[in-house]
């Protein structure tokens, strides 16, 4: 496995009596998408938002590109949290907003930019999603696959080693999941931004993943690797597991070109810092479905106050 970037020690969380994560420890590496898949309850999307402490754990600590999160002051937790970007299934834009506010809305919070940069940023994260000429339109004139790639756009404006991603297919239809999904394969190859997605679609995460873990009664029930026909053919533990590796075997493809990371968009880790120091398609018609996402949710989506879980 790559470097670990993404590192869970014995984490619990509970909601009154109920137990959404029980006692996980887990390993994410470095350029890795891992998927998080489980039925409805199981505790996949409550196990996501431990990582950047949308969820805080009741007990076990969480480390992201070796900084404790969970031993941070709030200041500190803020300035970790711009490496995290994440995406949300119901797109959480700012509705009275234009794209390029929307995409611009971290860099303002984060500050220390100017207003060029700012505005240099926002352009290569739209051009990086294929929305250039999308800069001044507002949510409700867009489809619901474009309203995603605006928020993987904002999600990448800090350049984030770590991007989440909560049912991000779950609101579009099947050719314009195809079509986000070539996207974030994209991210991942040319940026090396480690993803972790969590969806109750197997054919989403056998697409996309290269590892992943069945989330189970809060706990991890199994993990397995998704691009090695050994690990494919093991016995499974799970029938998740099982139907999973089952589809990704018979369904594999050639694998696709890497592409070199954009010298501009390479997040640097503190990982990689210390180590040099040492050297030296979408719809056309917009979406029906409402998006009265709020400043509020925006804000969780950056830099993030507590929410309620959605297990």
């Amino acid at each position: 496995m790559s470097t670990s970037l993404i590192r869970i020690e014995h984490a619990s969380k509970s909601f009154g009596d109920f137990q959404a994560v029980r006692d996980v420890s887990l390993e994410i590496g470095q350029g890795d998408i891992f998927g998080l898949i489980g039925k409805s309850g199981a505790g996949k999307s409550t196990l996501l938002r431990l990582i950047n402490l949308l969820e805080r754990p009741d007990e076990g600590a969480i480390t992201v590109d070796d900084r404790e999160l969970t031993s941070l002051s709030k200041r500190d937790l803020r300035d970790a949290r711009a490496n995290i970007g994440m995406i949300f299934q119901q797109f959480n834009l700012l509705q009275n907003a234009t794209v390029f506010d929307n995409v611009a809305f971290p860099l303002h919070i984060h500050g220390g930019q100017t207003t060029s940069q700012i505005a240099a940023r926002v352009a290569d994260c739209l051009e990086l999603v294929g929305l250039s000429d999308k800069s001044a339109s507002y949510p409700a004139q867009l489809s619901g696959g474009q309203k995603q790639r605006v928020a993987i756009a904002r999600a990448l404006a800090s350049k984030p080693a770590v991007l989440l991603c909560d049912e991000p297919t779950s609101a579009l239809d099947a050719e314009t999941t195809r079509a986000l999904l070539a996207t974030l394969k994209d991210i991942n190859h040319r940026l090396e931004v480690t993803i972790v997605i969590v969806s109750h679609e197997l054919d989403v995460i056998g697409e996309i993943c290269n590892r992943v873990a069945v989330i189970e009664n809060g706990a991890i029930a199994e993990q397995f690797v998704l691009d090695d026909a050994a690990s494919l053919a093991a016995q499974r533990r799970t029938a998740l597991g099982r139907e999973l590796a089952a589809s990704v075997a018979a369904n594999a493809t050639a694998p696709l070109a890497v592409h070199a990371p954009s010298a501009a968009w390479q997040p640097a880790t503190h990982a990689t810092q210390r180590a040099a120091a040492a050297a030296h398609a979408d719809a056309d018609a917009p979406s029906a479905a409402p998006a009265a996402a709020s400043a509020a949710n925006a804000l969780a989506a950056l830099a993030p106050l507590p929410e309620t879980a959605h297990v």
